[in-house]
């Protein structure tokens, strides 16, 4: 059974370092890799996880054609990164015909860091060229440990309105939909046309009501993420196996989704030498 990671951060080598003191001031806790590809790999070895989806933040517009190179200098078979763009910038949309163009399959948003709500109109000209262009928009959903309880950017309500504005967006809301906010997750997201995946859910609700969740949403609707660096993918990835899923409802929340969503299995693209997947496994 194969396994796609849906929910990973990385830094470029010269970058991680600090990048991840910077991060770990802000939360409650440390991290479990270094933050760069080749620890991720490490982890995914040790693991038995397939590929991972790497996502990006663009917290300032000048970012964006930097994560652009680096993405393009990181992707492989085993590594599929998430770009980023800034809703003030002007031509937002002309850079995701671009990141369409290069090959790659979505982008990463995340409300507080970027400082924005989910559901304001600014982003509007990012939701529609997504839509149009078919790219997944992973979304942070939910609370944020480094931010107050009360912020109210990334809601579930908020993402239930994009959806409702773009019902052909591919919106990936992180967190099974809203971390910490299982309630509203339950009120205005679940059995709608997002996707979700499982990362920061270990510990933060009760797995039976995880796997209600789960199912009721729609297991074609729902993938495995951890979050890694921050939670650890071994870990993960047992705990999912063991809350009740059937063996087909597993295959299809570990790799099943994830391929039909990103295209995997139809992909031909360039391959960054970053490590090789596991015999049977064609990936971007």
């Amino acid at each position: 059974m194969r396994v796609i990671d849906t929910h990973s951060h990385c830094f470029p080598d010269d970058l991680a370092g600090r990048a991840i003191d910077s991060l770990e001031a802000l939360a409650p806790w440390s991290a479990v890799g270094e933050g760069t590809i080749a620890s991720l790999i490490d982890s995914m070895d040790a693991a038995g996880i397939d590929a991972a989806v790497v996502c990006t933040i663009a917290t300032k517009p000048g970012q964006v054609p930097a994560i652009f190179d680096w993405c393009k200098s990181v992707r492989s078979e085993r590594i599929i990164p998430f770009l980023s763009v800034h809703y003030s910038m002007p031509d937002a949309g002309r850079w995701l015909e671009r990141f369409a163009e290069a090959g790659f399959r979505g982008i990463k948003l995340h409300p507080m860091y970027q400082d924005f709500p989910a559901d304001d109109p600014r982003l509007d000209c990012i939701y529609a060229a997504a839509a149009e262009l078919g790219l997944v928009i992973a979304m942070h959903s939910g609370c944020d440990v480094a931010f107050p309880d009360e912020d109210d950017r990334a809601t579930p309500v908020r993402l239930r309105s994009i959806i409702d504005r773009f019902p052909e967006l591919k919106l990936l809301c992180l967190h099974l939909g809203g971390w910490r906010m299982w309630d509203d997750v339950e009120r205005y997201l679940v059995g709608t046309s997002v996707y979700f995946e499982t990362s920061f859910t270990l510990g933060y609700i009760d797995p039976g009501r995880k796997l209600d969740i789960i199912r009721r949403h729609g297991i074609d609707r729902v993938m495995f993420g951890t979050d890694w660096p921050w939670r650890d993918q071994a870990r993960n990835l047992e705990h999912l196996k063991r809350i009740g899923l059937t063996p087909g409802e597993l295959e299809s929340v570990l790799s099943g989704t994830a391929a039909g969503l990103l295209q995997l299995d139809d992909a031909d693209q360039p391959a960054g030498g970053q490590g090789r997947m596991k015999q049977g496994f064609k990936a971007t």
